[in-house]
């Protein structure tokens, strides 16, 4: 079938995605022909579609390089305050399409592309998703620098070799590689202590370019290799213990070879403590190597007065937490700076955004594991709770059960250090990721600091880029709306607002209702391709796409689906609004209860899509191998989003925006930044049930008994039957006992609880759906509030109220650009 929109009708898009210029093209062809040839040695008679990719994505990185030089040179000669984004997880996507439409590229390229003979769709597809992340928290770190298979009933895991083919965007610099610590011993002396007989793992950095839309910027994203040392166990090879040489090279490259993909449970394995220190120990090296590079030509020592206001490091979660110890060891052993300086400038430095109130992702070290493995950070963390805990007392005398609560070491159950409390101690900065996250620790989890130091507790909302989220992934949306009210939108997401203006406009509602039934008929083609499954395109496209974790209630959704699936059973001729449920989302490898829901999704989309009586009224699809290209296609075409946590549980969500950024309606609770959601649009723009924070907490109070609501709702007691009795896995009957057994016995997320009022929600949502207009109507409400939700908003916020530098619309002179416009640019950026 064709695309809806033709490769003509794409290449004519407007200037949101670049100008076509015979002059722009002929150089693009002429850069993929001499890639092709000189880069890959390959010509038309042997090269595959990923030589082709990789042509064209060393073609765009040249117009990337000059942008990148010259804004590395505009900040080395302006010297302005450097903000460091320390992340365990930049969860990027593509980043040929990203590129060229931040570079105006977009349309030059379709066209050189389509004279080449060869189809753009197929080149993009050809590119890797980066496997830097896996959630949320990957998602949102992968925002920032910008804005600055299965069968049924069965898992298959595959690794995600990402790198296999090589990747083209990423710059190795071998003359910045760093020697990173571990293990030793500690020695104290006069002149102070010294890690000793360490073992040393060098650290290779990989460069790639990040660039801002239409401005001339190209940021950096610095990732870490790690590599061992030339001479590693040398004398073993000479000696002819060829294997264990080998093995322990090995071992010292696994630290940087497989991403830990839990960010949702914390596992105190030392590879993963490996990890966190590797990438910190390297960059605060990076980071003094380019601080002392500023202080050239100045007499004596280097002084580190004004470290804090030339850096500012901001750790996304805990991950990075063994920074403040890192920076502590550096600027006393071995810039011997004396303690109180060197902890005042850290703590100006540092600031700690927190993701998650959930006690199992809390990160707790064994003391144990830090002394065998950091025996001198360990030192300094003990140092640092004793200033700390000595502030309290002084502060609130006899009041032991409170120094329990706030010191870093943890002595129940064995001593761990406690990397949040670490995190808020070093920082001065605390910030959650949405109002009612940020409420939640300033008044619950980390009350008593909140209490101590009030000033330090803010908020900053996600946000979402519109370049990726709209002028990217759905081209069509973002066309129409450049035409209704300008393209300045793309910079100034507030500006949607104005769509407002034409909620009662006949020819915009159509327009909208095209853009979104155009990108349905795009995305049931995959699905049919991948999942041969027959897609019914006036049915509403239900999507749940997230992590699967208990707390995200994606058996919530599942309840509902064996729902109407027994309601068409029992009444095949009553009145049904069609829906393809469309789940998606990856498990931890280690989290068996997120595996069986999985399962249990897949085995029920096999019952309900082999059912003739179902036939096209309801489909359910489970999306493998969701990633960020497979979020690019599914959004667009979606009509209902999931947002379905229990309240008081998802920090934020990303997913929420996007799907309102593109249409659809959400139906959730109030939690994350559903909250903001609805103040924004309006709750009766949204469809709000379930409890709210305060009822679960009252609820936790009162007890939480699973049984009575089994017992009283007909509907639910009949669903969990069929899940308990083997209907769904008659080979199997006992398969999902576990998941049963935990929804009666341990639901931490109250599944139950909400189930009425969530089925009870899902019949207005397709009492709406039956009125397309009115439906419309309200799609374009949300997408005129959706403007908060930039990710260009949250990092202004975090600029001007947490790392302390201005932002400017002030644009970086090309390299071609005269002398004296780069030198007025300066002294304009000075002055603000």
């Amino acid at each position: 079938m064709a695309s809806p929109l033709t490769d003509l009708e794409k290449r004519k898009q407007i200037s949101i995605r670049g100008i076509v210029g015979v002059e722009n093209v002929a150089e693009l062809k002429k850069g993929f022909n001499r890639h092709l040839h000189f880069t890959l040695v390959k010509d038309r008679n042997v090269a595959t579609p990923r030589d082709y990719y990789f042509a064209l994505a060393h073609t765009v990185r040249d117009h990337l390089v000059g942008r990148w030089i010259r804004t590395q040179q505009f900040y080395y000669e302006t010297d302005p305050k450097r903000v460091y984004y320390l992340s365990l997880e930049f969860y990027m996507g593509r980043t040929l399409q990203n590129t060229m439409i931040n570079l105006g590229l977009q349309n030059a390229c379709d066209e050189a592309i389509y004279q080449l003979g060869l189809d753009m769709e197929d080149l993009e597809e050809m590119e890797e998703d980066a496997g830097l992340g896996n959630g949320g928290l990957g998602r949102l770190a992968g925002t920032v620098p910008r804005s600055m298979c299965l069968s049924v009933c069965q898992c298959v895991e595959e690794a995600d070799d990402w790198l296999r083919h090589g990747n083209p965007w990423e710059k190795a610099r071998p003359e910045y590689m760093l020697p990173v610590h571990f293990y030793g011993r500690v020695e104290e002396s006069k002149e102070g202590a010294r890690w000793v007989d360490t073992q040393v793992v060098l650290a290779m950095p990989y460069d790639t370019p990040i660039p801002g839309y239409m401005n001339n910027t190209v940021n950096t994203m610095r990732l870490w290799s790690a590599r061992a040392p030339n001479d590693f166990n040398l004398k073993d090879f000479n000696v002819g213990d060829y294997i264990q040489a080998v093995l322990d090279r090995n071992l010292a490259e696994n630290i940087s070879r497989v991403l830990y993909p839990n960010d949702n449970f914390f596992e105190g394995k030392e590879l993963r403590l490996k990890q966190e220190y590797f990438v910190v120990a390297a960059t605060l090296q990076d980071i003094i190597r380019r601080f002392k590079i500023s202080k050239k030509g100045s007499t004596g020592p280097v002084s580190f007065d004004s470290f804090p206001e030339k850096v500012a490091i901001q750790l996304n979660d805990t991950h990075p937490a063994m920074a403040i110890p890192e920076l502590m060891r550096v600027f006393v052993d071995v810039e011997k700076l004396d303690w109180d300086t060197a902890w005042a400038i850290t703590k100006r430095t540092f600031a700690y955004t927190n993701h998650t109130v959930l006690p199992e992702a809390l990160e707790r070290w064994p003391v144990g594991l830090l002394e065998t493995l950091l025996p001198r950070h360990l030192q300094i963390i003990y140092r640092i709770n004793q200033g700390h805990l000595d502030g309290i007392r002084a502060l609130f005398p006899g009041d032991l059960e409170r120094i329990r609560r706030m010191s870093l070491i943890e002595e129940d159950g064995g001593k761990r250090v406690n990397m949040a409390h670490l995190c808020i101690v070093g920082s001065h900065a605390v910030n959650g990721v949405a109002e009612i996250h940020s409420n939640i620790i300033k008044n619950d989890v980390f009350r008593d600091f909140s209490e101590l130091e009030p000033d330090k507790f803010q908020n900053k909302t996600n946000g979402i880029t519109p370049r990726r989220w709209l002028l990217l992934c759905n081209p069509g949306l973002a066309e129409l709306i450049a035409e209704a009210i300008g393209e300045e939108y793309v910079k100034d997401l507030s500006q949607l607002q104005k769509l407002n203006e034409l909620v009662n406009d006949d020819a915009f509602i159509r327009d909208v209702s095209k853009v979104k039934q155009d990108n349905k008929v795009k995305f049931s083609q995959y699905l049919e391709k991948e999942y041969k499954v027959n897609i019914n395109l006036s049915s509403m496209f239900d999507v749940h796409v997230k992590r699967i974790h208990e707390y995200k209630r994606q058996l919530l959704n599942c309840l509902h689906i064996i729902t109407m699936y027994n309601r068409i059973k029992k009444n095949p001729k009553a009145l049904f609004v069609p829906r393809t449920v469309i789940i998606g989302g990856k498990a931890a490898p280690g989290y068996h209860m997120a595996k069986k829901i999985i399962k249990l999704i897949t085995a029920v989309g096999h019952v309900v899509n082999k059912d003739p009586v179902v036939g096209s009224k309801l489909k359910v699809i489970y999306l493998e191998n969701y990633r960020v290209s497979l979020a690019e296609k599914v959004i667009p075409a979606t009509d209902l989003s999931e947002q379905i946590s229990t309240a008081g549980t998802e920090a934020s969500g990303t997913g929420n925006m996007k799907f309102m950024l593109n249409g659809a309606l959400t139906i959730g609770t109030m939690d994350g930044a559903n909250v903001e959601m609805a103040e924004e649009a309006g709750e009766e723009n949204m469809f709000i049930f379930g409890m709210r924070v305060e009822d679960v907490a009252e609820m936790d109070v009162q007890g939480y008994d699973a049984m009575t609501y089994y017992n009283n709702i007909p509907e639910l007691k009949q669903a969990v039957d069929q899940i308990q009795g083997g209907f769904f896995s008659p080979k199997q009957p006992e398969l999902f006992k576990d998941v049963t057994n935990m929804l009666f016995n341990h639901d931490r997320f109250k599944v139950f609880a909400d189930y009425e009022g969530y089925i009870k929600c899902q019949e207005k949502v397709s009492q709406l759906y039956q009125n397309p207009k009115e439906w419309t109507q309200m799609a374009i409400k949300n997408i005129a509030a959706s403007g908060k939700f930039s990710s260009d908003r949250t990092i202004t916020d975090y600029a001007t109220e947490v790392w302390g530098v201005e932002p400017t619309d002030l644009k970086i002179p090309p390299p071609n650009e005269p002398r004296k416009a780069l030198e007025e640019t300066a002294r304009v950026l000075t002055e603000k």
